[in-house]
């Protein structure tokens, strides 16, 4: 099993649907399997959109959201987007106003190649790059 995850500013300012479908296609043919998102802006709908697309030619595929802590919006409507949902144990006594960076860390630890857009040097999605690199993945910037 491989595992592929994505990351990128809330907002997204470019078109980036060709290239995030190439890359999601080319971790596809990589042996990528699952995908984890964090759902929670611009680029992890477009993210969770191509996987869905790429799943009507692999359905064997998986789209698994990460999510950071509980929330009450958990339970809407989100078994028919995501194959699964889950918290990590690690973030169980985490507080929620500071569980997104150790769950970005999470994602990236337990990822093989990580795709990623970021058009500035703060936020999120690039401390995760640079996380990403530290540990040496395999990283498709767009």
């Amino acid at each position: 099993m491989k595992v592929c995850c994505g990351f990128g500013h809330r907002e997204v300012c470019d078109d980036i649907t060709v290239p995030l479908e190439t890359a999601i296609f080319s971790a596809i043919k990589e042996g990528c399997d699952v995908f984890l998102t964090g759902a929670m802006g611009q680029f992890d709908n477009l993210f969770s959109s191509a996987v869905r697309k790429a799943k009507e030619t692999y359905p064997k595929i998986k789209l698994i959201c990460v999510r950071p802590y509980y929330s009450n919006s958990f339970n809407l409507n989100n078994n028919a987007v995501y194959d699964d949902i889950i918290i990590p144990h690690e973030l169980a006594n985490v507080h929620p106003k500071a569980a997104i960076r150790p769950r970005n860390r999470w994602i990236v630890d337990n990822s093989d190649i990580v795709i990623t857009y970021t058009r500035r040097e703060t936020g999120g999605a690039y401390e995760a790059k640079r996380y990403a690199y530290e540990k040496e993945k395999i990283i498709v910037e767009l």
